[in-house]
């Protein structure tokens, strides 16, 4: 068929050594790109997700940790320094990571995998919404898709190398994770965890390579432990506040749960690959837990950062959930496709490229469509209204001063929608480090509050002396479907009050 000729042509170009890198690399910078258009137009109707808008607000106070370590808002403090602050560069820089965790799979796969189950195995992961819809909410769980995937690539080729180099990355990438999010930990647990089983395991602790790794680790991670200890290990604190404290019964519920969610993310691909290999029993078992060294190590370091959540959460009284697995799936195309027993054809591989293709596209030709629905169904007023509050803010506020806007408070997550969309790029006084008490006098500040959020207006009572109080109702419609009004009432607190 002549709309199959393209997929040829992929499929001939990836599975080409003289082409395959080019090819792939162009083949991930269109899939970013097409999701990145699909998201922008999507969620046109409802505004930046307040995860997203948070870590703008952390981005704006860069520190050594905030409730989550600070890798996050790292990123998106530098690539604001680049970028616009608008909509769709932030869906950009959400989907340079699942599209830079694929190209490292796409790398760590080429140990195991001949050339044409790498591509299958790319493609198979294009069907997990880890990659594509959840990826599009940048967040703490998002910025893991690469560093776990680059992490235990560089944890493999230390184990079979010992290449200093090698072990250095490994360490390095570990760091990185954790400055990530301290789920993290259970990957480092995990990889550790595979090399003791491993029969190798007495000549690689005997080389340098691991101590070379820990050391690595330690001293990129000292920064921020130096910060934990100064700051009581407050992320800790807030982790153990939201997620532990709960029954057995709750946290047993929340273990299956997460088990059975985490496989249900992955079962597409899952059952794309029994089909199309139809494996028995024996490939099965093989596939799952490999007789030789090599894949068997690989295996260890997939089911071990996977499986140990469950375990420590029974243990620990701590939920957990599904969506935290995100970061675990890069080895997924190695344990399903490694086993010599599995074959996998020129016309699968064609057919999962055709149909990894036809998913964003599809998807991109309904966006229209689902920005409507999203629109009528009533998207949140903060997240929504979020651009034309900011504009507002900035409206009133430069009426009274003509100094930029330095600070804005508000209740919840009310204020970090305002500061992200806000052109003066104002600082977060919620949940954040305090300025001074005499460089915020000295700035002034803007406090937002929904109308009828009577403790938010009570804490805005205290400058009532000083502050200008503006009542006002904000309507977001879209492509002529109204959107629902919300009442905010906004304090301007001027310089020098």
């Amino acid at each position: 068929m002549r709309l199959l000729k393209p997929i040829d042509a992929l499929r001939a170009a990836l599975t080409d050594p003289a082409r395959s890198e080019r090819a792939v690399l162009l083949s991930l910078a269109a899939y970013a790109l097409m999701w990145t258009l699909y998201s922008t137009i999507a969620k046109a109707s409802q505004g930046l997700h307040p995860d997203m808008t948070e870590i703008v607000a952390w981005s704006r106070d860069l520190s050594w940790g905030y409730k989550h370590p600070p890798l996050a808002a790292a990123m998106v403090r530098l690539w604001f320094s680049v970028f616009p602050v608008a909509e769709w560069s932030y869906y950009l820089l959400a989907m340079l990571m699942p599209a830079l965790a694929l190209w490292i799979v796409w790398r760590l796969a080429a140990d195991y995998l001949d050339a044409e189950k790498r591509v299958a195995g790319l493609a198979l992961l294009m069907f997990v919404p880890f990659f594509n819809f959840h990826a599009l909410k940048f967040n703490v769980n998002t910025v893991l898709l690469p560093t776990w995937a680059a992490t235990t690539f560089w944890f493999l080729r230390s184990y079979r190398t010992r290449s200093a180099l090698y072990a250095a990355l490994a360490g390095l990438g570990a760091a990185v994770c954790m400055l990530g999010k301290y789920w993290s930990i259970f990957l480092v647990a995990g990889l550790v965890f595979a090399a003791l089983i491993d029969r190798r395991r007495a000549a690689y602790f005997r080389s340098a390579a691991p101590w070379i790794t820990a050391i690595v680790g330690l001293i990129a991670l000292a920064p921020h432990l130096l910060w934990l200890s100064q700051h009581y290990a407050e992320p800790f604190a807030y982790a153990m506040y939201v997620h532990g404290a709960k029954s057995f019964a709750d946290v047993a519920v929340g273990a299956f749960g997460y088990l059975a969610g985490s496989l249900g993310y992955v079962a597409v691909p899952v059952i794309i690959v029994l089909v199309a290999a139809r494996p028995g029993q024996a490939t099965i078992a093989d596939m799952l837990w490999p007789g030789d060294d090599e894949r068997r190590l690989a295996a260890a370091a997939f089911w071990a950062p996977l499986l140990l959540p469950a375990v420590v959460a029974l243990a620990s009284g701590i939920e957990i959930t599904s969506l935290w697995s995100m970061s675990a799936w890069a080895l997924l195309p190695v344990l399903l496709l490694s086993s010599p027993e599995v074959s996998i054809r020129a016309l699968d591989t064609r057919r999962l490229l055709a149909a990894a293709v036809a998913i964003p596209l599809a998807m991109l030709i309904a966006a229209p469509v689902i920005a409507v629905i999203a629109q009528r169904s009533g998207p949140l007023p903060a997240s929504a209204q979020a651009a034309l509050l900011a504009s507002e803010v900035e409206r009133l506020w430069h009426q009274t001063t003509p100094l930029p806007l330095r600070f804005i408070g508000s209740a919840g997550n009310l204020a970090d929608g305002v500061a992200t969309y806000a052109v003066d790029r104002p600082r977060v006084l919620t949940d954040m480090p305090q300025p001074e008490a005499s460089e915020l006098k000295r700035s002034g500040q803007v406090i937002v509050c929904f109308a009828e959020d009577t403790a938010c207006r009570g804490k805005a009572a205290a400058h009532a002396a000083t502050s200008r109080r503006v009542e006002n109702e904000i309507v977001r419609n879209f492509l002529g479907f109204p959107g629902k009004p919300q009442r905010y009432t906004i304090f301007i607190v001027p310089p020098g009050s």
